[in-house]
């Protein structure tokens, strides 16, 4: 099974947002699933009204499976002190199609400029740890079209292997929308021909990543 897309990759299972307090100052961890560069300034848009009155809200942000969008921005704080500190975690971490904003309310004491690296470090680590870092694996859609006869040695066998499920469809046939991970889809095509003794109708559908 050949795909131009990555078999897994790591991000993040949904947004979340985590506060820490560093030297008086506020720090809140702000991330966010998303599939596209539009979706990330969307959602940092939507930090910076819901905390216009920060003092500051750097970001960053990574998609594609190469890296191909990453963008950061210091927002004011000295250069190279928050937004590159926040997407090294994102790499670091080896995560993709995920943005982070920290938000910054001062407390009146100066951190410096290595201080202010290591508080937006953790400000990134805390809005990873709050939407739940998951790995998304790709799976296949293969439909398995078969005689009533053969679906009780079918189900038996199929939740034997854990082999994930879609919705099974019931007309004159039986459907079987097994979705097996999609490196693995020819093989499992070959043992549903071999299990029906090649009584089965196979063809393939979409494909979808699933959390692992």
């Amino acid at each position: 099974m050949t795909t131009d897309k990555p078999e897994r990759y790591k991000t993040i299972q949904e947004a979340g947002e985590k506060e820490i307090v560093i030297k008086k100052s506020r720090f809140i961890g702000h991330s966010k699933p998303v599939a596209t560069e539009e979706e990330a300034l969307e959602f940092i848009e939507s930090i910076k009204k819901q905390h216009w009155n920060a003092t500051h809200n750097c970001s960053a942000y990574l998609i594609g499976s190469r890296g191909e969008l990453q963008r950061q921005s210091d927002d004011g704080e000295p250069s190279g002190t928050a937004g590159k500190p926040i997407l090294e975690v994102i790499k670091n971490q080896g995560l993709q199609d995920i943005v982070i904003v920290v938000t910054r309310y001062f407390g009146g004491i100066m951190l410096g400029a290595g201080g202010l690296i290591r508080a937006y470090t953790d400000g990134a680590v805390a809005a990873i740890e709050a939407g739940k870092a998951i790995t998304r694996v790709l799976h296949q859609q293969v439909r398995v079209e078969i005689d009533y006869t053969w679906l009780g040695k079918l189900e038996n066998e199929l939740r034997n292997r854990d082999i994930r499920m879609g919705e099974t469809e019931f007309t004159d046939k039986v459907i079987l929308n097994c979705l097996p991970v999609a490196s693995e889809s020819d093989a499992f095509e070959a043992w549903m021909t071999d299990l029906t003794q090649g009584q089965s109708v196979i063809t393939r559908g979409e494909q979808r990543y699933f959390a692992e």
